[in-house]
């Protein structure tokens, strides 16, 4: 699988070390560089591009401006002298964020993320969202997990913890939740919270705001609650009063 990128960047030096970096990686192919969003934001909408290499502090249109206009199927790295902007960067779903001067050590460890990412949405789609297993690394294994059995997902930024029902302990795998989203049914699981996605089958209680798996409370945030009134409301036998009441 060949990434297609572009690396935008107002520092030629900063920019020509990224392109670089995407030379010499065997699974990117370079499509362009540019100074400003503004030249980027055309060849972006055009072209299928999967991995965006952004800075953020640029005139007229800034990094974390621009990612919220492309289209969500390209990722965004972002590439910054400034760790200010981290939290703003994860919640326009970068996935990762490098402070200059980024080595090419780091900046792979970026390139595998997004190959994973892209492996997930591509076996997704072959498999029309019918899959019934996902298979994950934990630790020194691969364990495969019927999507069935699965109860709900943690994010803890760069890994996931998977609570399989009937089991005691959780799957810890580094991904990003981003990404099991991308690969999970719609039809089946709900993003309720920018940390948790949960099996819509497997809800059994919802008390003030949250949803209880036994001992775990899992709260829906505001960004999440309409879609999930909603969601309840198709199911429900009774007028929705809002979550919880």
């Amino acid at each position: 699988m060949i990434l297609r990128c572009c690396v935008i960047d107002d520092e030629p030096l900063a920019r020509d070390l990224i392109a670089s970096y995407v030379d010499k990686t065997p699974f990117m192919e370079l499509v362009g560089k540019f100074s400003s969003a503004q030249e980027a934001i055309k060849v972006i909408l055009e072209e299928e591009m999967d991995v965006v290499f952004l800075d953020i502090h640029m005139p007229q249109l800034n990094g974390l401006e621009f990612a919220r206009i492309i289209p969500p199927t390209c990722r965004i790295v972002f590439t910054t002298a400034y760790d200010r902007y981290a939290v703003d960067g994860y919640k326009v779903n970068a996935l990762d964020y490098l402070m200059k001067p980024i080595s090419y050590e780091e900046f792979v460890g970026a390139a595998n993320r997004a190959l994973e990412w892209a492996d997930m949405c591509r076996r997704a789609e072959d498999n029309s969202r019918d899959n019934r297993y996902l298979i994950v690394r934990s630790e020194y294994k691969q364990i495969q997990i019927p999507v069935n059995d699965i109860v709900f997902i943690e994010g803890l930024k760069d890994y996931v913890k998977i609570y399989v029902e009937g089991e005691t302990n959780s799957i810890m795998s580094l991904m990003s939740i981003k990404a099991l989203e991308n690969y999970l049914p719609s039809s089946e699981f709900m993003r309720v919270h920018r940390s948790y996605i949960v099996n819509k089958s497997k809800i059994r209680v919802i008390e003030r705001n949250r949803i209880v798996f036994g001992k775990h409370y899992i709260p829906v945030s505001d960004s999440y609650k309409q879609a999930f009134t909603e969601w309840i409301g198709s199911h429900s036998l009774f007028p929705p009063s809002g979550i919880g009441n």
